[in-house]
C-alpha cells in the first residue's frame, strides 16, 4: 500500500534519493541554509550531551558537490553545531548527489530527526521557490504535499516582517507567537509591533501570557495601546495582582461566599426554565423526558439541604429575637423538672 506522501490528487509519487554516507571534515560543508533554521543553543547543548554518550547516531544530509568540492547541508544544522561545541572536525554525513532543488524538496517531503518548524518549513519552500524558479503547484509536487499547504506556508512568512523573521530564528520569540500575536498586529500596526518586539528583549512573557496580553490589547481603547506595548509586563503584572487580591478575598469570605453566588444563579437558572417548560407541549421528545426525569430525580437531595439550611438559619434567628423565651422553654437535651417533694 502507498504511503500517505504518494496520495494527492495533483502530485505524483516522490522518487527517493539515496546517497552514500561518509565522515566528512566539517569545513567541507556549506552551511547555505542556517538562515532558515530556527535557533535553539538548548536543544544544541542536550544533543551534544547526547553524542557525547552515544556518538552521532543520525547522519546529516547534505547535497552537491559544489564547484568547490564542498558539499551544501540539507539537513543536520544542530548536530554539526552539537559536534562543534564537542570540539569534533568530522560528521556523519549522507552525500546526496542531486540538484539542489531536488534536495530541498525531498527535505520537506521527508521526516527525519525532527519536526520542522512551520516558519523553517516556509524559509525553506521560498528558498525552493525563489531560488530555483518553481511555481506553487510545482513546489506541491515535489514535496509530495497539496497546494494549499505551500500556499499556508508562504502566507506565514508573507504576514511577517524580516525583524520578526530573524527574532524567531533566534529564539526570541515562538514560532506560534509570530504566525498568532506579531503578524496579526504588524498587519494592523507594524509601529506597535516594532515596539512590542524590542519590548519582548528586556521584559519577558511566556506564550500563554503573550496570548493574555494580546486579548487585552484588542478590546483596550487607542489611547492605552501605545503604553501596553511599551511595558507589556506591567499588564501582566497588574493581572497577577488582581488575581491575589481575589483570591484572598476569597479566601477571607470562605466557601459560603461562593456558596452564595452559585445559589443566585441556579435561582434565575430555575426561574428561566419553568418559564420554558410551561410553553412546552406534549408530547415532548424523549431526550427533554429523560433530562426531565434526571433533574426530577436529584431534586429531592438538593430540596433536603435547602430545607435543612433555612430551618437551622430560622431556628436560631427565632432564638436571637426573642431571648426572654428561652428561659420559659426546658433545654432540648435536659429532661423536664422533677415535682417538688
Amino acid at each position: 500500500m502507498a504511503s500517505p506522501l504518494d496520495l494527492h490528487a495533483d502530485s505524483e509519487p516522490v522518487m527517493p534519493v539515496e546517497g552514500v554516507t561518509v565522515q566528512l571534515d566539517l569545513h567541507r560543508l556549506e552551511l547555505r541554509f542556517e538562515a532558515t533554521r530556527v535557533a535553539d543553543q538548548a536543544a544544541v547543548k542536550r544533543l551534544a550531551d547526547s553524542m557525547q554518550e552515544s556518538g552521532q547516531m543520525v547522519a546529516c544530509i547534505a547535497a552537491g558537490p559544489t564547484a568547490d568540492a564542498r558539499w551544501v547541508l540539507m539537513d543536520g544544522y544542530r548536530r554539526v553545531a552539537a559536534l562543534r561545541r564537542m570540539g569534533r572536525d568530522t560528521a556523519l554525513v549522507q552525500c546526496w548527489s542531486c540538484p539542489l532543488e531536488q534536495a530541498l524538496a525531498q527535505i520537506l517531503a521527508r521526516s527525519r530527526s525532527r519536526a520542522f518548524a512551520a516558519i523553517e518549513e516556509a524559509l525553506l519552500l521560498r528558498e525552493l521557490i525563489d531560488g530555483h524558479g518553481l511555481s506553487q503547484r510545482q513546489a506541491a509536487r515535489q514535496c509530495a504535499r497539496d497546494v494549499s499547504w505551500v500556499q499556508r506556508r508562504l502566507v506565514l512568512l508573507g504576514g511577517l516582517p524580516q525583524e520578526l523573521v530573524q527574532a524567531v530564528r533566534s529564539a526570541r520569540i515562538s514560532s506560534w507567537a509570530a504566525s498568532r500575536i506579531l503578524a496579526p498586529l504588524a498587519r494592523a500596526n507594524s509601529e506597535h509591533a516594532s515596539t512590542l518586539l524590542a519590548s519582548l528583549d528586556t521584559q519577558h512573557l511566556s506564550t500563554r501570557e503573550l496570548k493574555t496580553w494580546f486579548e487585552h490589547y484588542k478590546c483596550a481603547q487607542c489611547s492605552q495601546r501605545a503604553r501596553m506595548v511599551e511595558h507589556p509586563r506591567l499588564l501582566i503584572e497588574s493581572l497577577k495582582e488582581r488575581q491575589s487580591v481575589r483570591s484572598a478575598k476569597a479566601l477571607r469570605e470562605g466557601p459560603e461566599r461562593e456558596l452564595c453566588y452559585e445559589l443566585g444563579h441556579l435561582q434565575s437558572l430555575l426561574e428561566r426554565v419553568r418559564r420554558r417548560l410551561a410553553q412546552a407541549e406534549l408530547p415532548v421528545a424523549a431526550p427533554l423526558v429523560f433530562a426531565c426525569r434526571r433533574v426530577h430525580a436529584a431534586w429531592p437531595e438538593v430540596a433536603h439541604e435547602l430545607r435543612r439550611l433555612c430551618h437551622d438559619t430560622d431556628g436560631n434567628s427565632q432564638q436571637h429575637s426573642h431571648p426572654g423565651a428561652a428561659g420559659n422553654e426546658p433545654a432540648r437535651d435536659q429532661p423536664s423538672a422533677a415535682p417538688v417533694a
